[in-house]
């Protein structure tokens, strides 16, 4: 999940794909399917006081421009970023620049999701 030419590979499914992900995804889809119904059968986490669970669960605009933006910086850059912090010990800039991206991009959203709550409250 480091080597941002597998991650490409993989996601050039018209071009010279790169199936051998699928054996990453296979073993998440594996260990999730096995894994998630006694988890969440607990009564809490084993290091935690509850469980932080989504409560939302409408499809709206914000989580489908949020997943086309975070598919297509996956797609540009070949990181994500888990697999981006992992990579930094190989000494290449790009996954430095990925996560200094990810970061400013983050922090525009903070600014802006504050800005949009502060218009949405004030008075007119």
């Amino acid at each position: 999940m480091i080597d941002r030419q597998r991650i490409l590979g993989f996601l050039d499914i018209a071009g010279d794909w790169d199936s051998s992900l699928l054996f990453v995804l296979g073993g998440a889809v594996g260990v999730t399917v096995i894994a998630f119904r006694p988890v969440l059968g607990r009564s809490r986490p084993l290091l935690a006081e509850r469980f932080w669970l989504p409560i939302k669960q409408t499809i709206d605009l914000p989580l489908i421009a949020g997943a086309a933006i975070f598919g297509v910086g996956w797609g540009i850059a070949g990181y994500c970023p888990g697999p981006a912090i992992a990579a930094l010990v190989l000494g290449r800039p790009s996954p430095a620049l990925f996560l200094l991206g990810l970061v400013a991009g983050s922090a525009a959203h903070g600014l802006f999701e504050t800005s949009m709550s502060r218009s949405r409250t004030e008075p007119r």
